[in-house]
């Protein structure tokens, strides 16, 4: 029987103020002498309940190991606050389930996994590129789970009816498509836009767009130095005549200047999803679970998703996503199986059953080697291999600068180069406080 890397797991005590739970990716070849090491493992996560507990009840009549591991959803926005409270109260949880959006404020709170435990070699051959983000001097702060990377949704029946036959799969040809989709009246108003570009507070998942765009032009969006994490130059220069940061910023911000011919939204339209489920919208960029609420949501959207642009030019394809990973934060109770919980939920069986119950797409390569006959899963596995994220301030501290930095470019308040030079020092100082 072929058998995962992670269905081998042993325990190991190096003493009384040693750590507790030891796992070794080695090979097993039987699931019994998993069901009583485990024990009662809690998680916290930001993931929806309802897919977490289904993954987990599936899984558990796979692996009796599991039977005791149990999830609490927690707001991503409070998760930190509450587990720093939990831990000074001895009442943490025994693993952590984020993505790499909390991961600077988490840090400070986790048990990192050492190399001797979880080696290079295994990390880097078993997960997506982008996980190595989770990487941290002398290990890694989690298990990597799943992958949610941002997609397009596209409206069939408006894209048809303009004689388009495929969504666009460049930035170049998207921004081409604006006069043949975009309706306004002749006072500027818009009644049909083609994407939700150019501002920030009505465009949902901006913050994602954003962090894509730099991306995909290799603008370094976080590095660390010797004094500590910073952001890099956002306006660096280039062989080209415009620098990367500016072009992305320029790009961006064109769909809202009513002077331009890619002008298709504004900010006193609806937030982005609504228009998009009004029928109102072409094209959406979202997160590819969402999938899921889109069809519930308006039965009758006909829509298709499709992997995010790329730069023409680019020789290589990055988009942003969000890789929840797990943790173990200090105090936790029971350590050793929260190691071997987060092992046994990157086998290839568990990994398929929390991705059909979550609608993300696995961490594991091994899992996306082989893509699925869903049409929007097999565009999640595919964009899975080439997501990335970058350690950022919490989410709403970025918010706050992104939002400021485009408000300022759309309302003429600043230039490009300024907005970027302000946006780069306050993200730095988020990151060094």
């Amino acid at each position: 029987m072929k058998i995962s890397l992670f269905q081998g797991i042993l325990f190991g005590i190096f003493g009384l103020a040693a750590l507790i739970g030891l796992f070794v990716f080695a090979t097993y070849t039987g699931k019994s002498s998993t069901t009583n090491t485990i024990g009662t493992v809690v998680i916290w996560g930001t993931l929806p309940k309802e897919g977490m507990q289904a993954t987990l009840m599936t899984a558990a009549q796979t692996d009796q190991g599991l039977k005791s591991v149990s999830y609490v959803e927690k707001n991503p926005m409070t998760l930190p606050g509450d587990l720093a409270a939990a831990i000074a109260t001895g009442a943490g949880p025994d693993l952590v389930l984020d993505s790499q959006e909390n991961l600077y404020a988490l840090a400070r709170f986790i048990t990192p996994i050492p190399v001797a435990t979880l080696s290079a070699d295994t990390f880097s051959n078993t997960f997506i590129g982008g996980s190595g983000i989770f990487a941290t001097q002398g290990g890694y702060f989690g298990v990597p789970f799943l992958v949610d990377p941002l997609v397009l949704f596209s409206n069939r029946s408006i894209l048809s009816s303009s004689g388009i036959a495929r969504p666009p799969a460049t930035w170049e040809a998207l921004t081409g498509l604006v006069p043949n989709i975009a309706k306004l009246t002749p006072s500027k108003q818009i009644t049909r836009g083609l994407i939700a570009l150019g501002t920030y507070n009505n465009v949902r998942n901006a913050r994602g767009i954003l962090s894509t765009l730099f991306l995909q032009t290799s603008v370094p969006l976080s590095e660390s130095s010797p004094g500590g994490t910073l952001v890099g130059d956002l306006g660096q220069t280039s062989s080209g005549s415009v620098p990367p940061g500016k072009a992305v910023l320029g790009f961006y911000t064109q769909f809202a200047d009513p002077s331009k011919i890619s002008y298709t939204w504004n900010a006193s339209l609806p937030d982005s999803e609504q228009m998009f489920l009004n029928g109102d919208l072409a094209l959406y960029i979202g997160y590819a679970s969402r999938a899921r609420f889109l069809k519930a949501a308006n039965p009758n959207l006909d829509f298709v998703v499709t992997p995010m642009p790329q730069p023409a030019t680019a020789a290589l394809k990055n988009v942003y996503g969000l890789i929840y990973t797990f943790m173990v934060p200090h105090g936790a109770k029971n350590q050793g199986g929260a190691y071997a919980a987060a092992a046994l939920l990157t086998n290839a069986v568990e990994q398929s059953i929390a991705a059909a119950n979550t609608g993300l797409a696995p961490a594991t390569l091994n899992q996306l080697a082989t893509a699925p006959a869903d049409t929007v899963a097999a565009v999640a596995y595919t964009e899975a291999l080439y997501t990335r994220g970058w350690l950022s301030p919490s989410p709403q501290n970025t918010d706050r600068v992104f939002s400021g930095m485009i408000g300022n470019v759309v309302s003429g308040r600043s230039s490009l180069d300024n907005a970027l030079i302000s946006a780069e020092q306050s993200l730095t100082a988020l990151l060094q406080q």
